[in-house]
């Protein structure tokens, strides 16, 4: 009935999406199951895309050749920049999107990769012979081959869900949890642990009264987050809202607390610190009188709302109750209570950075089941699982990405390396080199690699190969072109900066805080008149590496530093046991994580530069 297949994608969320398209795309058979075609790329919270860091993944993704940045792009109702008031190390793409077109485009995507087969089902285990993984079972006892598996089992590995005191098994509202899995695993050495996540009540927009409301606009000019040209920006898009709780709503919400499983232990899995229920909220800052609500529409044409920022457990009266206390909510209609979610995971630390297993060869792990939350988290290593199962099959060397590669670097590195005990989130807090990987030169970091595995395509490379180029001449050109006092002066004074006494570059104006090449195209017209020439993304790319120049010089000599710790390869069956100068702690955990080079040693906490030393020696030895 079924062929062998060289990738088999369990789930069908952000990250079976990403690693079943691009296995595919490189050429391998590729079979995606899901226990419900309807709800392929669900958006199962908030109906948005990107943010702080996670928009800088979206990019990656979309550089390396993945389709979230299309995808978004193609279903997007709303954009915005965030944190143009900050450096361009923090500027954030975000969307909001319509769900269900977000969906519908996914799909059609996957169905018209001719290297995707599809199957409905629950996968209740996977086969494995001498080690290696060799199919999967299915609940109606089908066993299907494969040469690698995938699992992306999101929230449904043994999914529990919380409203108040009622409890129920389920992956998401109205879908069951999927069992069989875990226990498995467990057989096979596996160490796994309970993870706790959750979201708000959805209502009927038509039921809320704006006027009580700040209404939040997308972008004057808009922008996307795919660099193909397969996509268009937005012409017109549908306005968000901000409100706020305030005193009268946290009483309500109190009167709740000792029915909230969240409170009286029936969750014991921990939630994401960076994304709290309101109960949470209210309970740890008690100082504070109120808390923002976005009021985000959930597509075009739906009335459906999403509160974000009113995630929470509480019992569904306790919700409605408190929900209509909310400025602009007094006649809400609820569609459905928000509620908490329960489901296993397994730490991360068991991963190869190729988000292979390290017990059982050619099964890999991405997205929720190794500790991450976010649809940008799980989509990324969706694409580097897919990409690795894939190569492993054609017999082709691992696509690896290093922590001053991308953010999906930083993220694989933190979490093999480092491990999570709560959901783990990207910030860009946690990329050292984070002004060299901004969401603007994703595309010149990361095509080229895209496209040497297969992914990328060669329209791609030649778009990033102009764009290089030519912010490489602007940059010249901009260090030859000077303007004289008497062109620019009275200018210079209206924007509050030191005037000229002779000529200076256009490059060293560029370095003073208060200017940028909009400005000086203001000021000179046969300055803007010659700059007109070249692209918006040539001139943005221009701006920041002559402003930021010392900065990121700096930066790469600490990459290049890190590098040649990377350079130096440890043995997989090195014995870290048999040197008895390491520490305890050093021992124990570099015979857990088994790090693959010198530098991923270093980044292993409880590590210590003594034990880093003296691993050194052993193996100059």
């Amino acid at each position: 009935m079924f062929p062998e297949y060289d990738v088999i994608v369990v789930g069908a969320g952000h990250a079976g999406c990403e690693a079943a398209n691009a296995a595919a795309k490189i050429g391998a058979k590729v079979l995606l199951c899901t226990m419900n075609m309807n709800n392929i790329a669900q958006m199962s919270c908030n109906p948005a895309m990107g943010g702080v860091a996670k928009g800088q993944i979206v990019r990656e993704i979309d550089a390396l050749g993945g389709m979230s940045g299309i995808i978004s792009d193609k279903s997007m109702i709303q954009f915005r920049m965030l944190n143009r008031s900050k450096g361009p190390a923090m500027w954030s793409p975000r969307s909001q999107n319509d769900r269900m077109r977000f969906a519908e485009e996914w799909r059609l995507a996957l169905e018209s990769n001719p290297n995707v087969d599809f199957w409905q089902e629950m996968v209740t285990g996977i086969v494995v012979k001498d080690q290696r993984v060799t199919g999967i079972k299915t609940s109606i006892g089908i066993e299907i081959k494969a040469k690698s598996v995938v699992l992306t089992n999101g929230t449904f590995l043994n999914g529990l869900i919380h409203i108040g005191e009622k409890q129920f098994g389920g992956g998401r509202t109205g879908e069951a949890a999927a069992k069989g899995i875990t226990e498995q695993l467990q057989s096979l050495g596996f160490e796994s642990g309970r993870m706790k996540t959750g979201t708000p009540p959805r209502v009927d927009g038509r039921s809320l009264d704006y006027t009580k409301m700040e209404i939040q606009h997308g972008d004057e000019n808009p922008e996307k987050f795919s660099f193909s040209d397969e996509t268009n920006t937005l012409t017109h898009q549908r306005p968000c809202w901000i409100t706020y709780t305030n005193k009268e709503v946290h009483s309500t919400l109190e009167t709740g607390f000792d029915r909230s499983p969240m409170f009286n232990g029936r969750i014991q899995g921990l939630g994401p610190r960076y994304c709290p229920s309101i109960e949470d909220k209210i309970n740890r800052f008690a100082e504070r009188e109120r808390h923002q609500i976005f009021v985000e529409p959930e597509g075009w044409n739906t009335v459906e709302i999403y509160v974000n920022g009113f995630s929470t457990s509480l019992p569904e009266d306790v919700q409605y109750a408190a929900m209509r206390k909310i400025a602009g909510f007094e006649n809400a209609k609820m569609f459905r209570p928000g509620y908490a979610i329960e489901y296993d995971f397994f730490p991360p630390t068991q991963l190869k950075l190729t988000l292979e297993t390290q017990l059982v060869e050619n099964l890999y792990f991405a997205g929720q089941i190794n500790g991450t939350t976010g649809y940008e988290e799980a989509a990324s290593q969706g694409l580097v699982a897919g990409i690795n199962a894939a190569l492993k099959v054609k017999e082709e060397e691992p696509f690896l990405l290093k922590r001053s590669d991308a953010y999906i670097g930083v993220l694989i590195d933190d979490l093999i390396n480092k491990g999570t005990e709560e959901p783990y989130r990207m910030f860009t807090s946690r990329a050292e080199f984070r002004l060299l990987l901004r969401q603007d030169n994703a595309d010149l970091r990361l095509t080229q690699l895209g496209h040497k595995i297969g992914l990328a395509d060669d329209r791609r490379l030649e778009k990033v190969l102009d764009k290089k180029n030519d912010t490489a001449t602007l940059i010249n050109d901009l260090k030859q072109k000077r303007l004289s006092p008497d062109q620019i002066n009275e200018g210079l004074e209206e924007f509050e900066t030191a005037t000229i006494r002779e000529k200076i570059t256009i490059e060293k104006l560029l370095k003073r805080p208060q200017m940028g090449l909009k400005k000086v195209m203001e000021l000179d017209p046969d300055t803007r008149l010659y700059l007109s020439k070249y692209s918006k993304e040539a001139l943005e790319q221009a701006e920041i590496q002559i402003k930021y120049e010392s900065y990121i010089i700096k930066e790469q000599q600490m990459v290049e530093k890190l590098n040649n710790m990377e350079d130096y390869k440890i043995p997989l069956a090195f014995d870290y046991l048999s040197i008895p100068a390491l520490s305890a702690e050093g021992k124990q955990k570099l015979q857990k994580i088994r790090p693959e080079t010198l530098g991923q040693a270093s980044r292993i906490s409880g590590v210590s530069p003594a034990d880093l030393s003296i691993l050194t020696v052993y193996l100059g030895r």
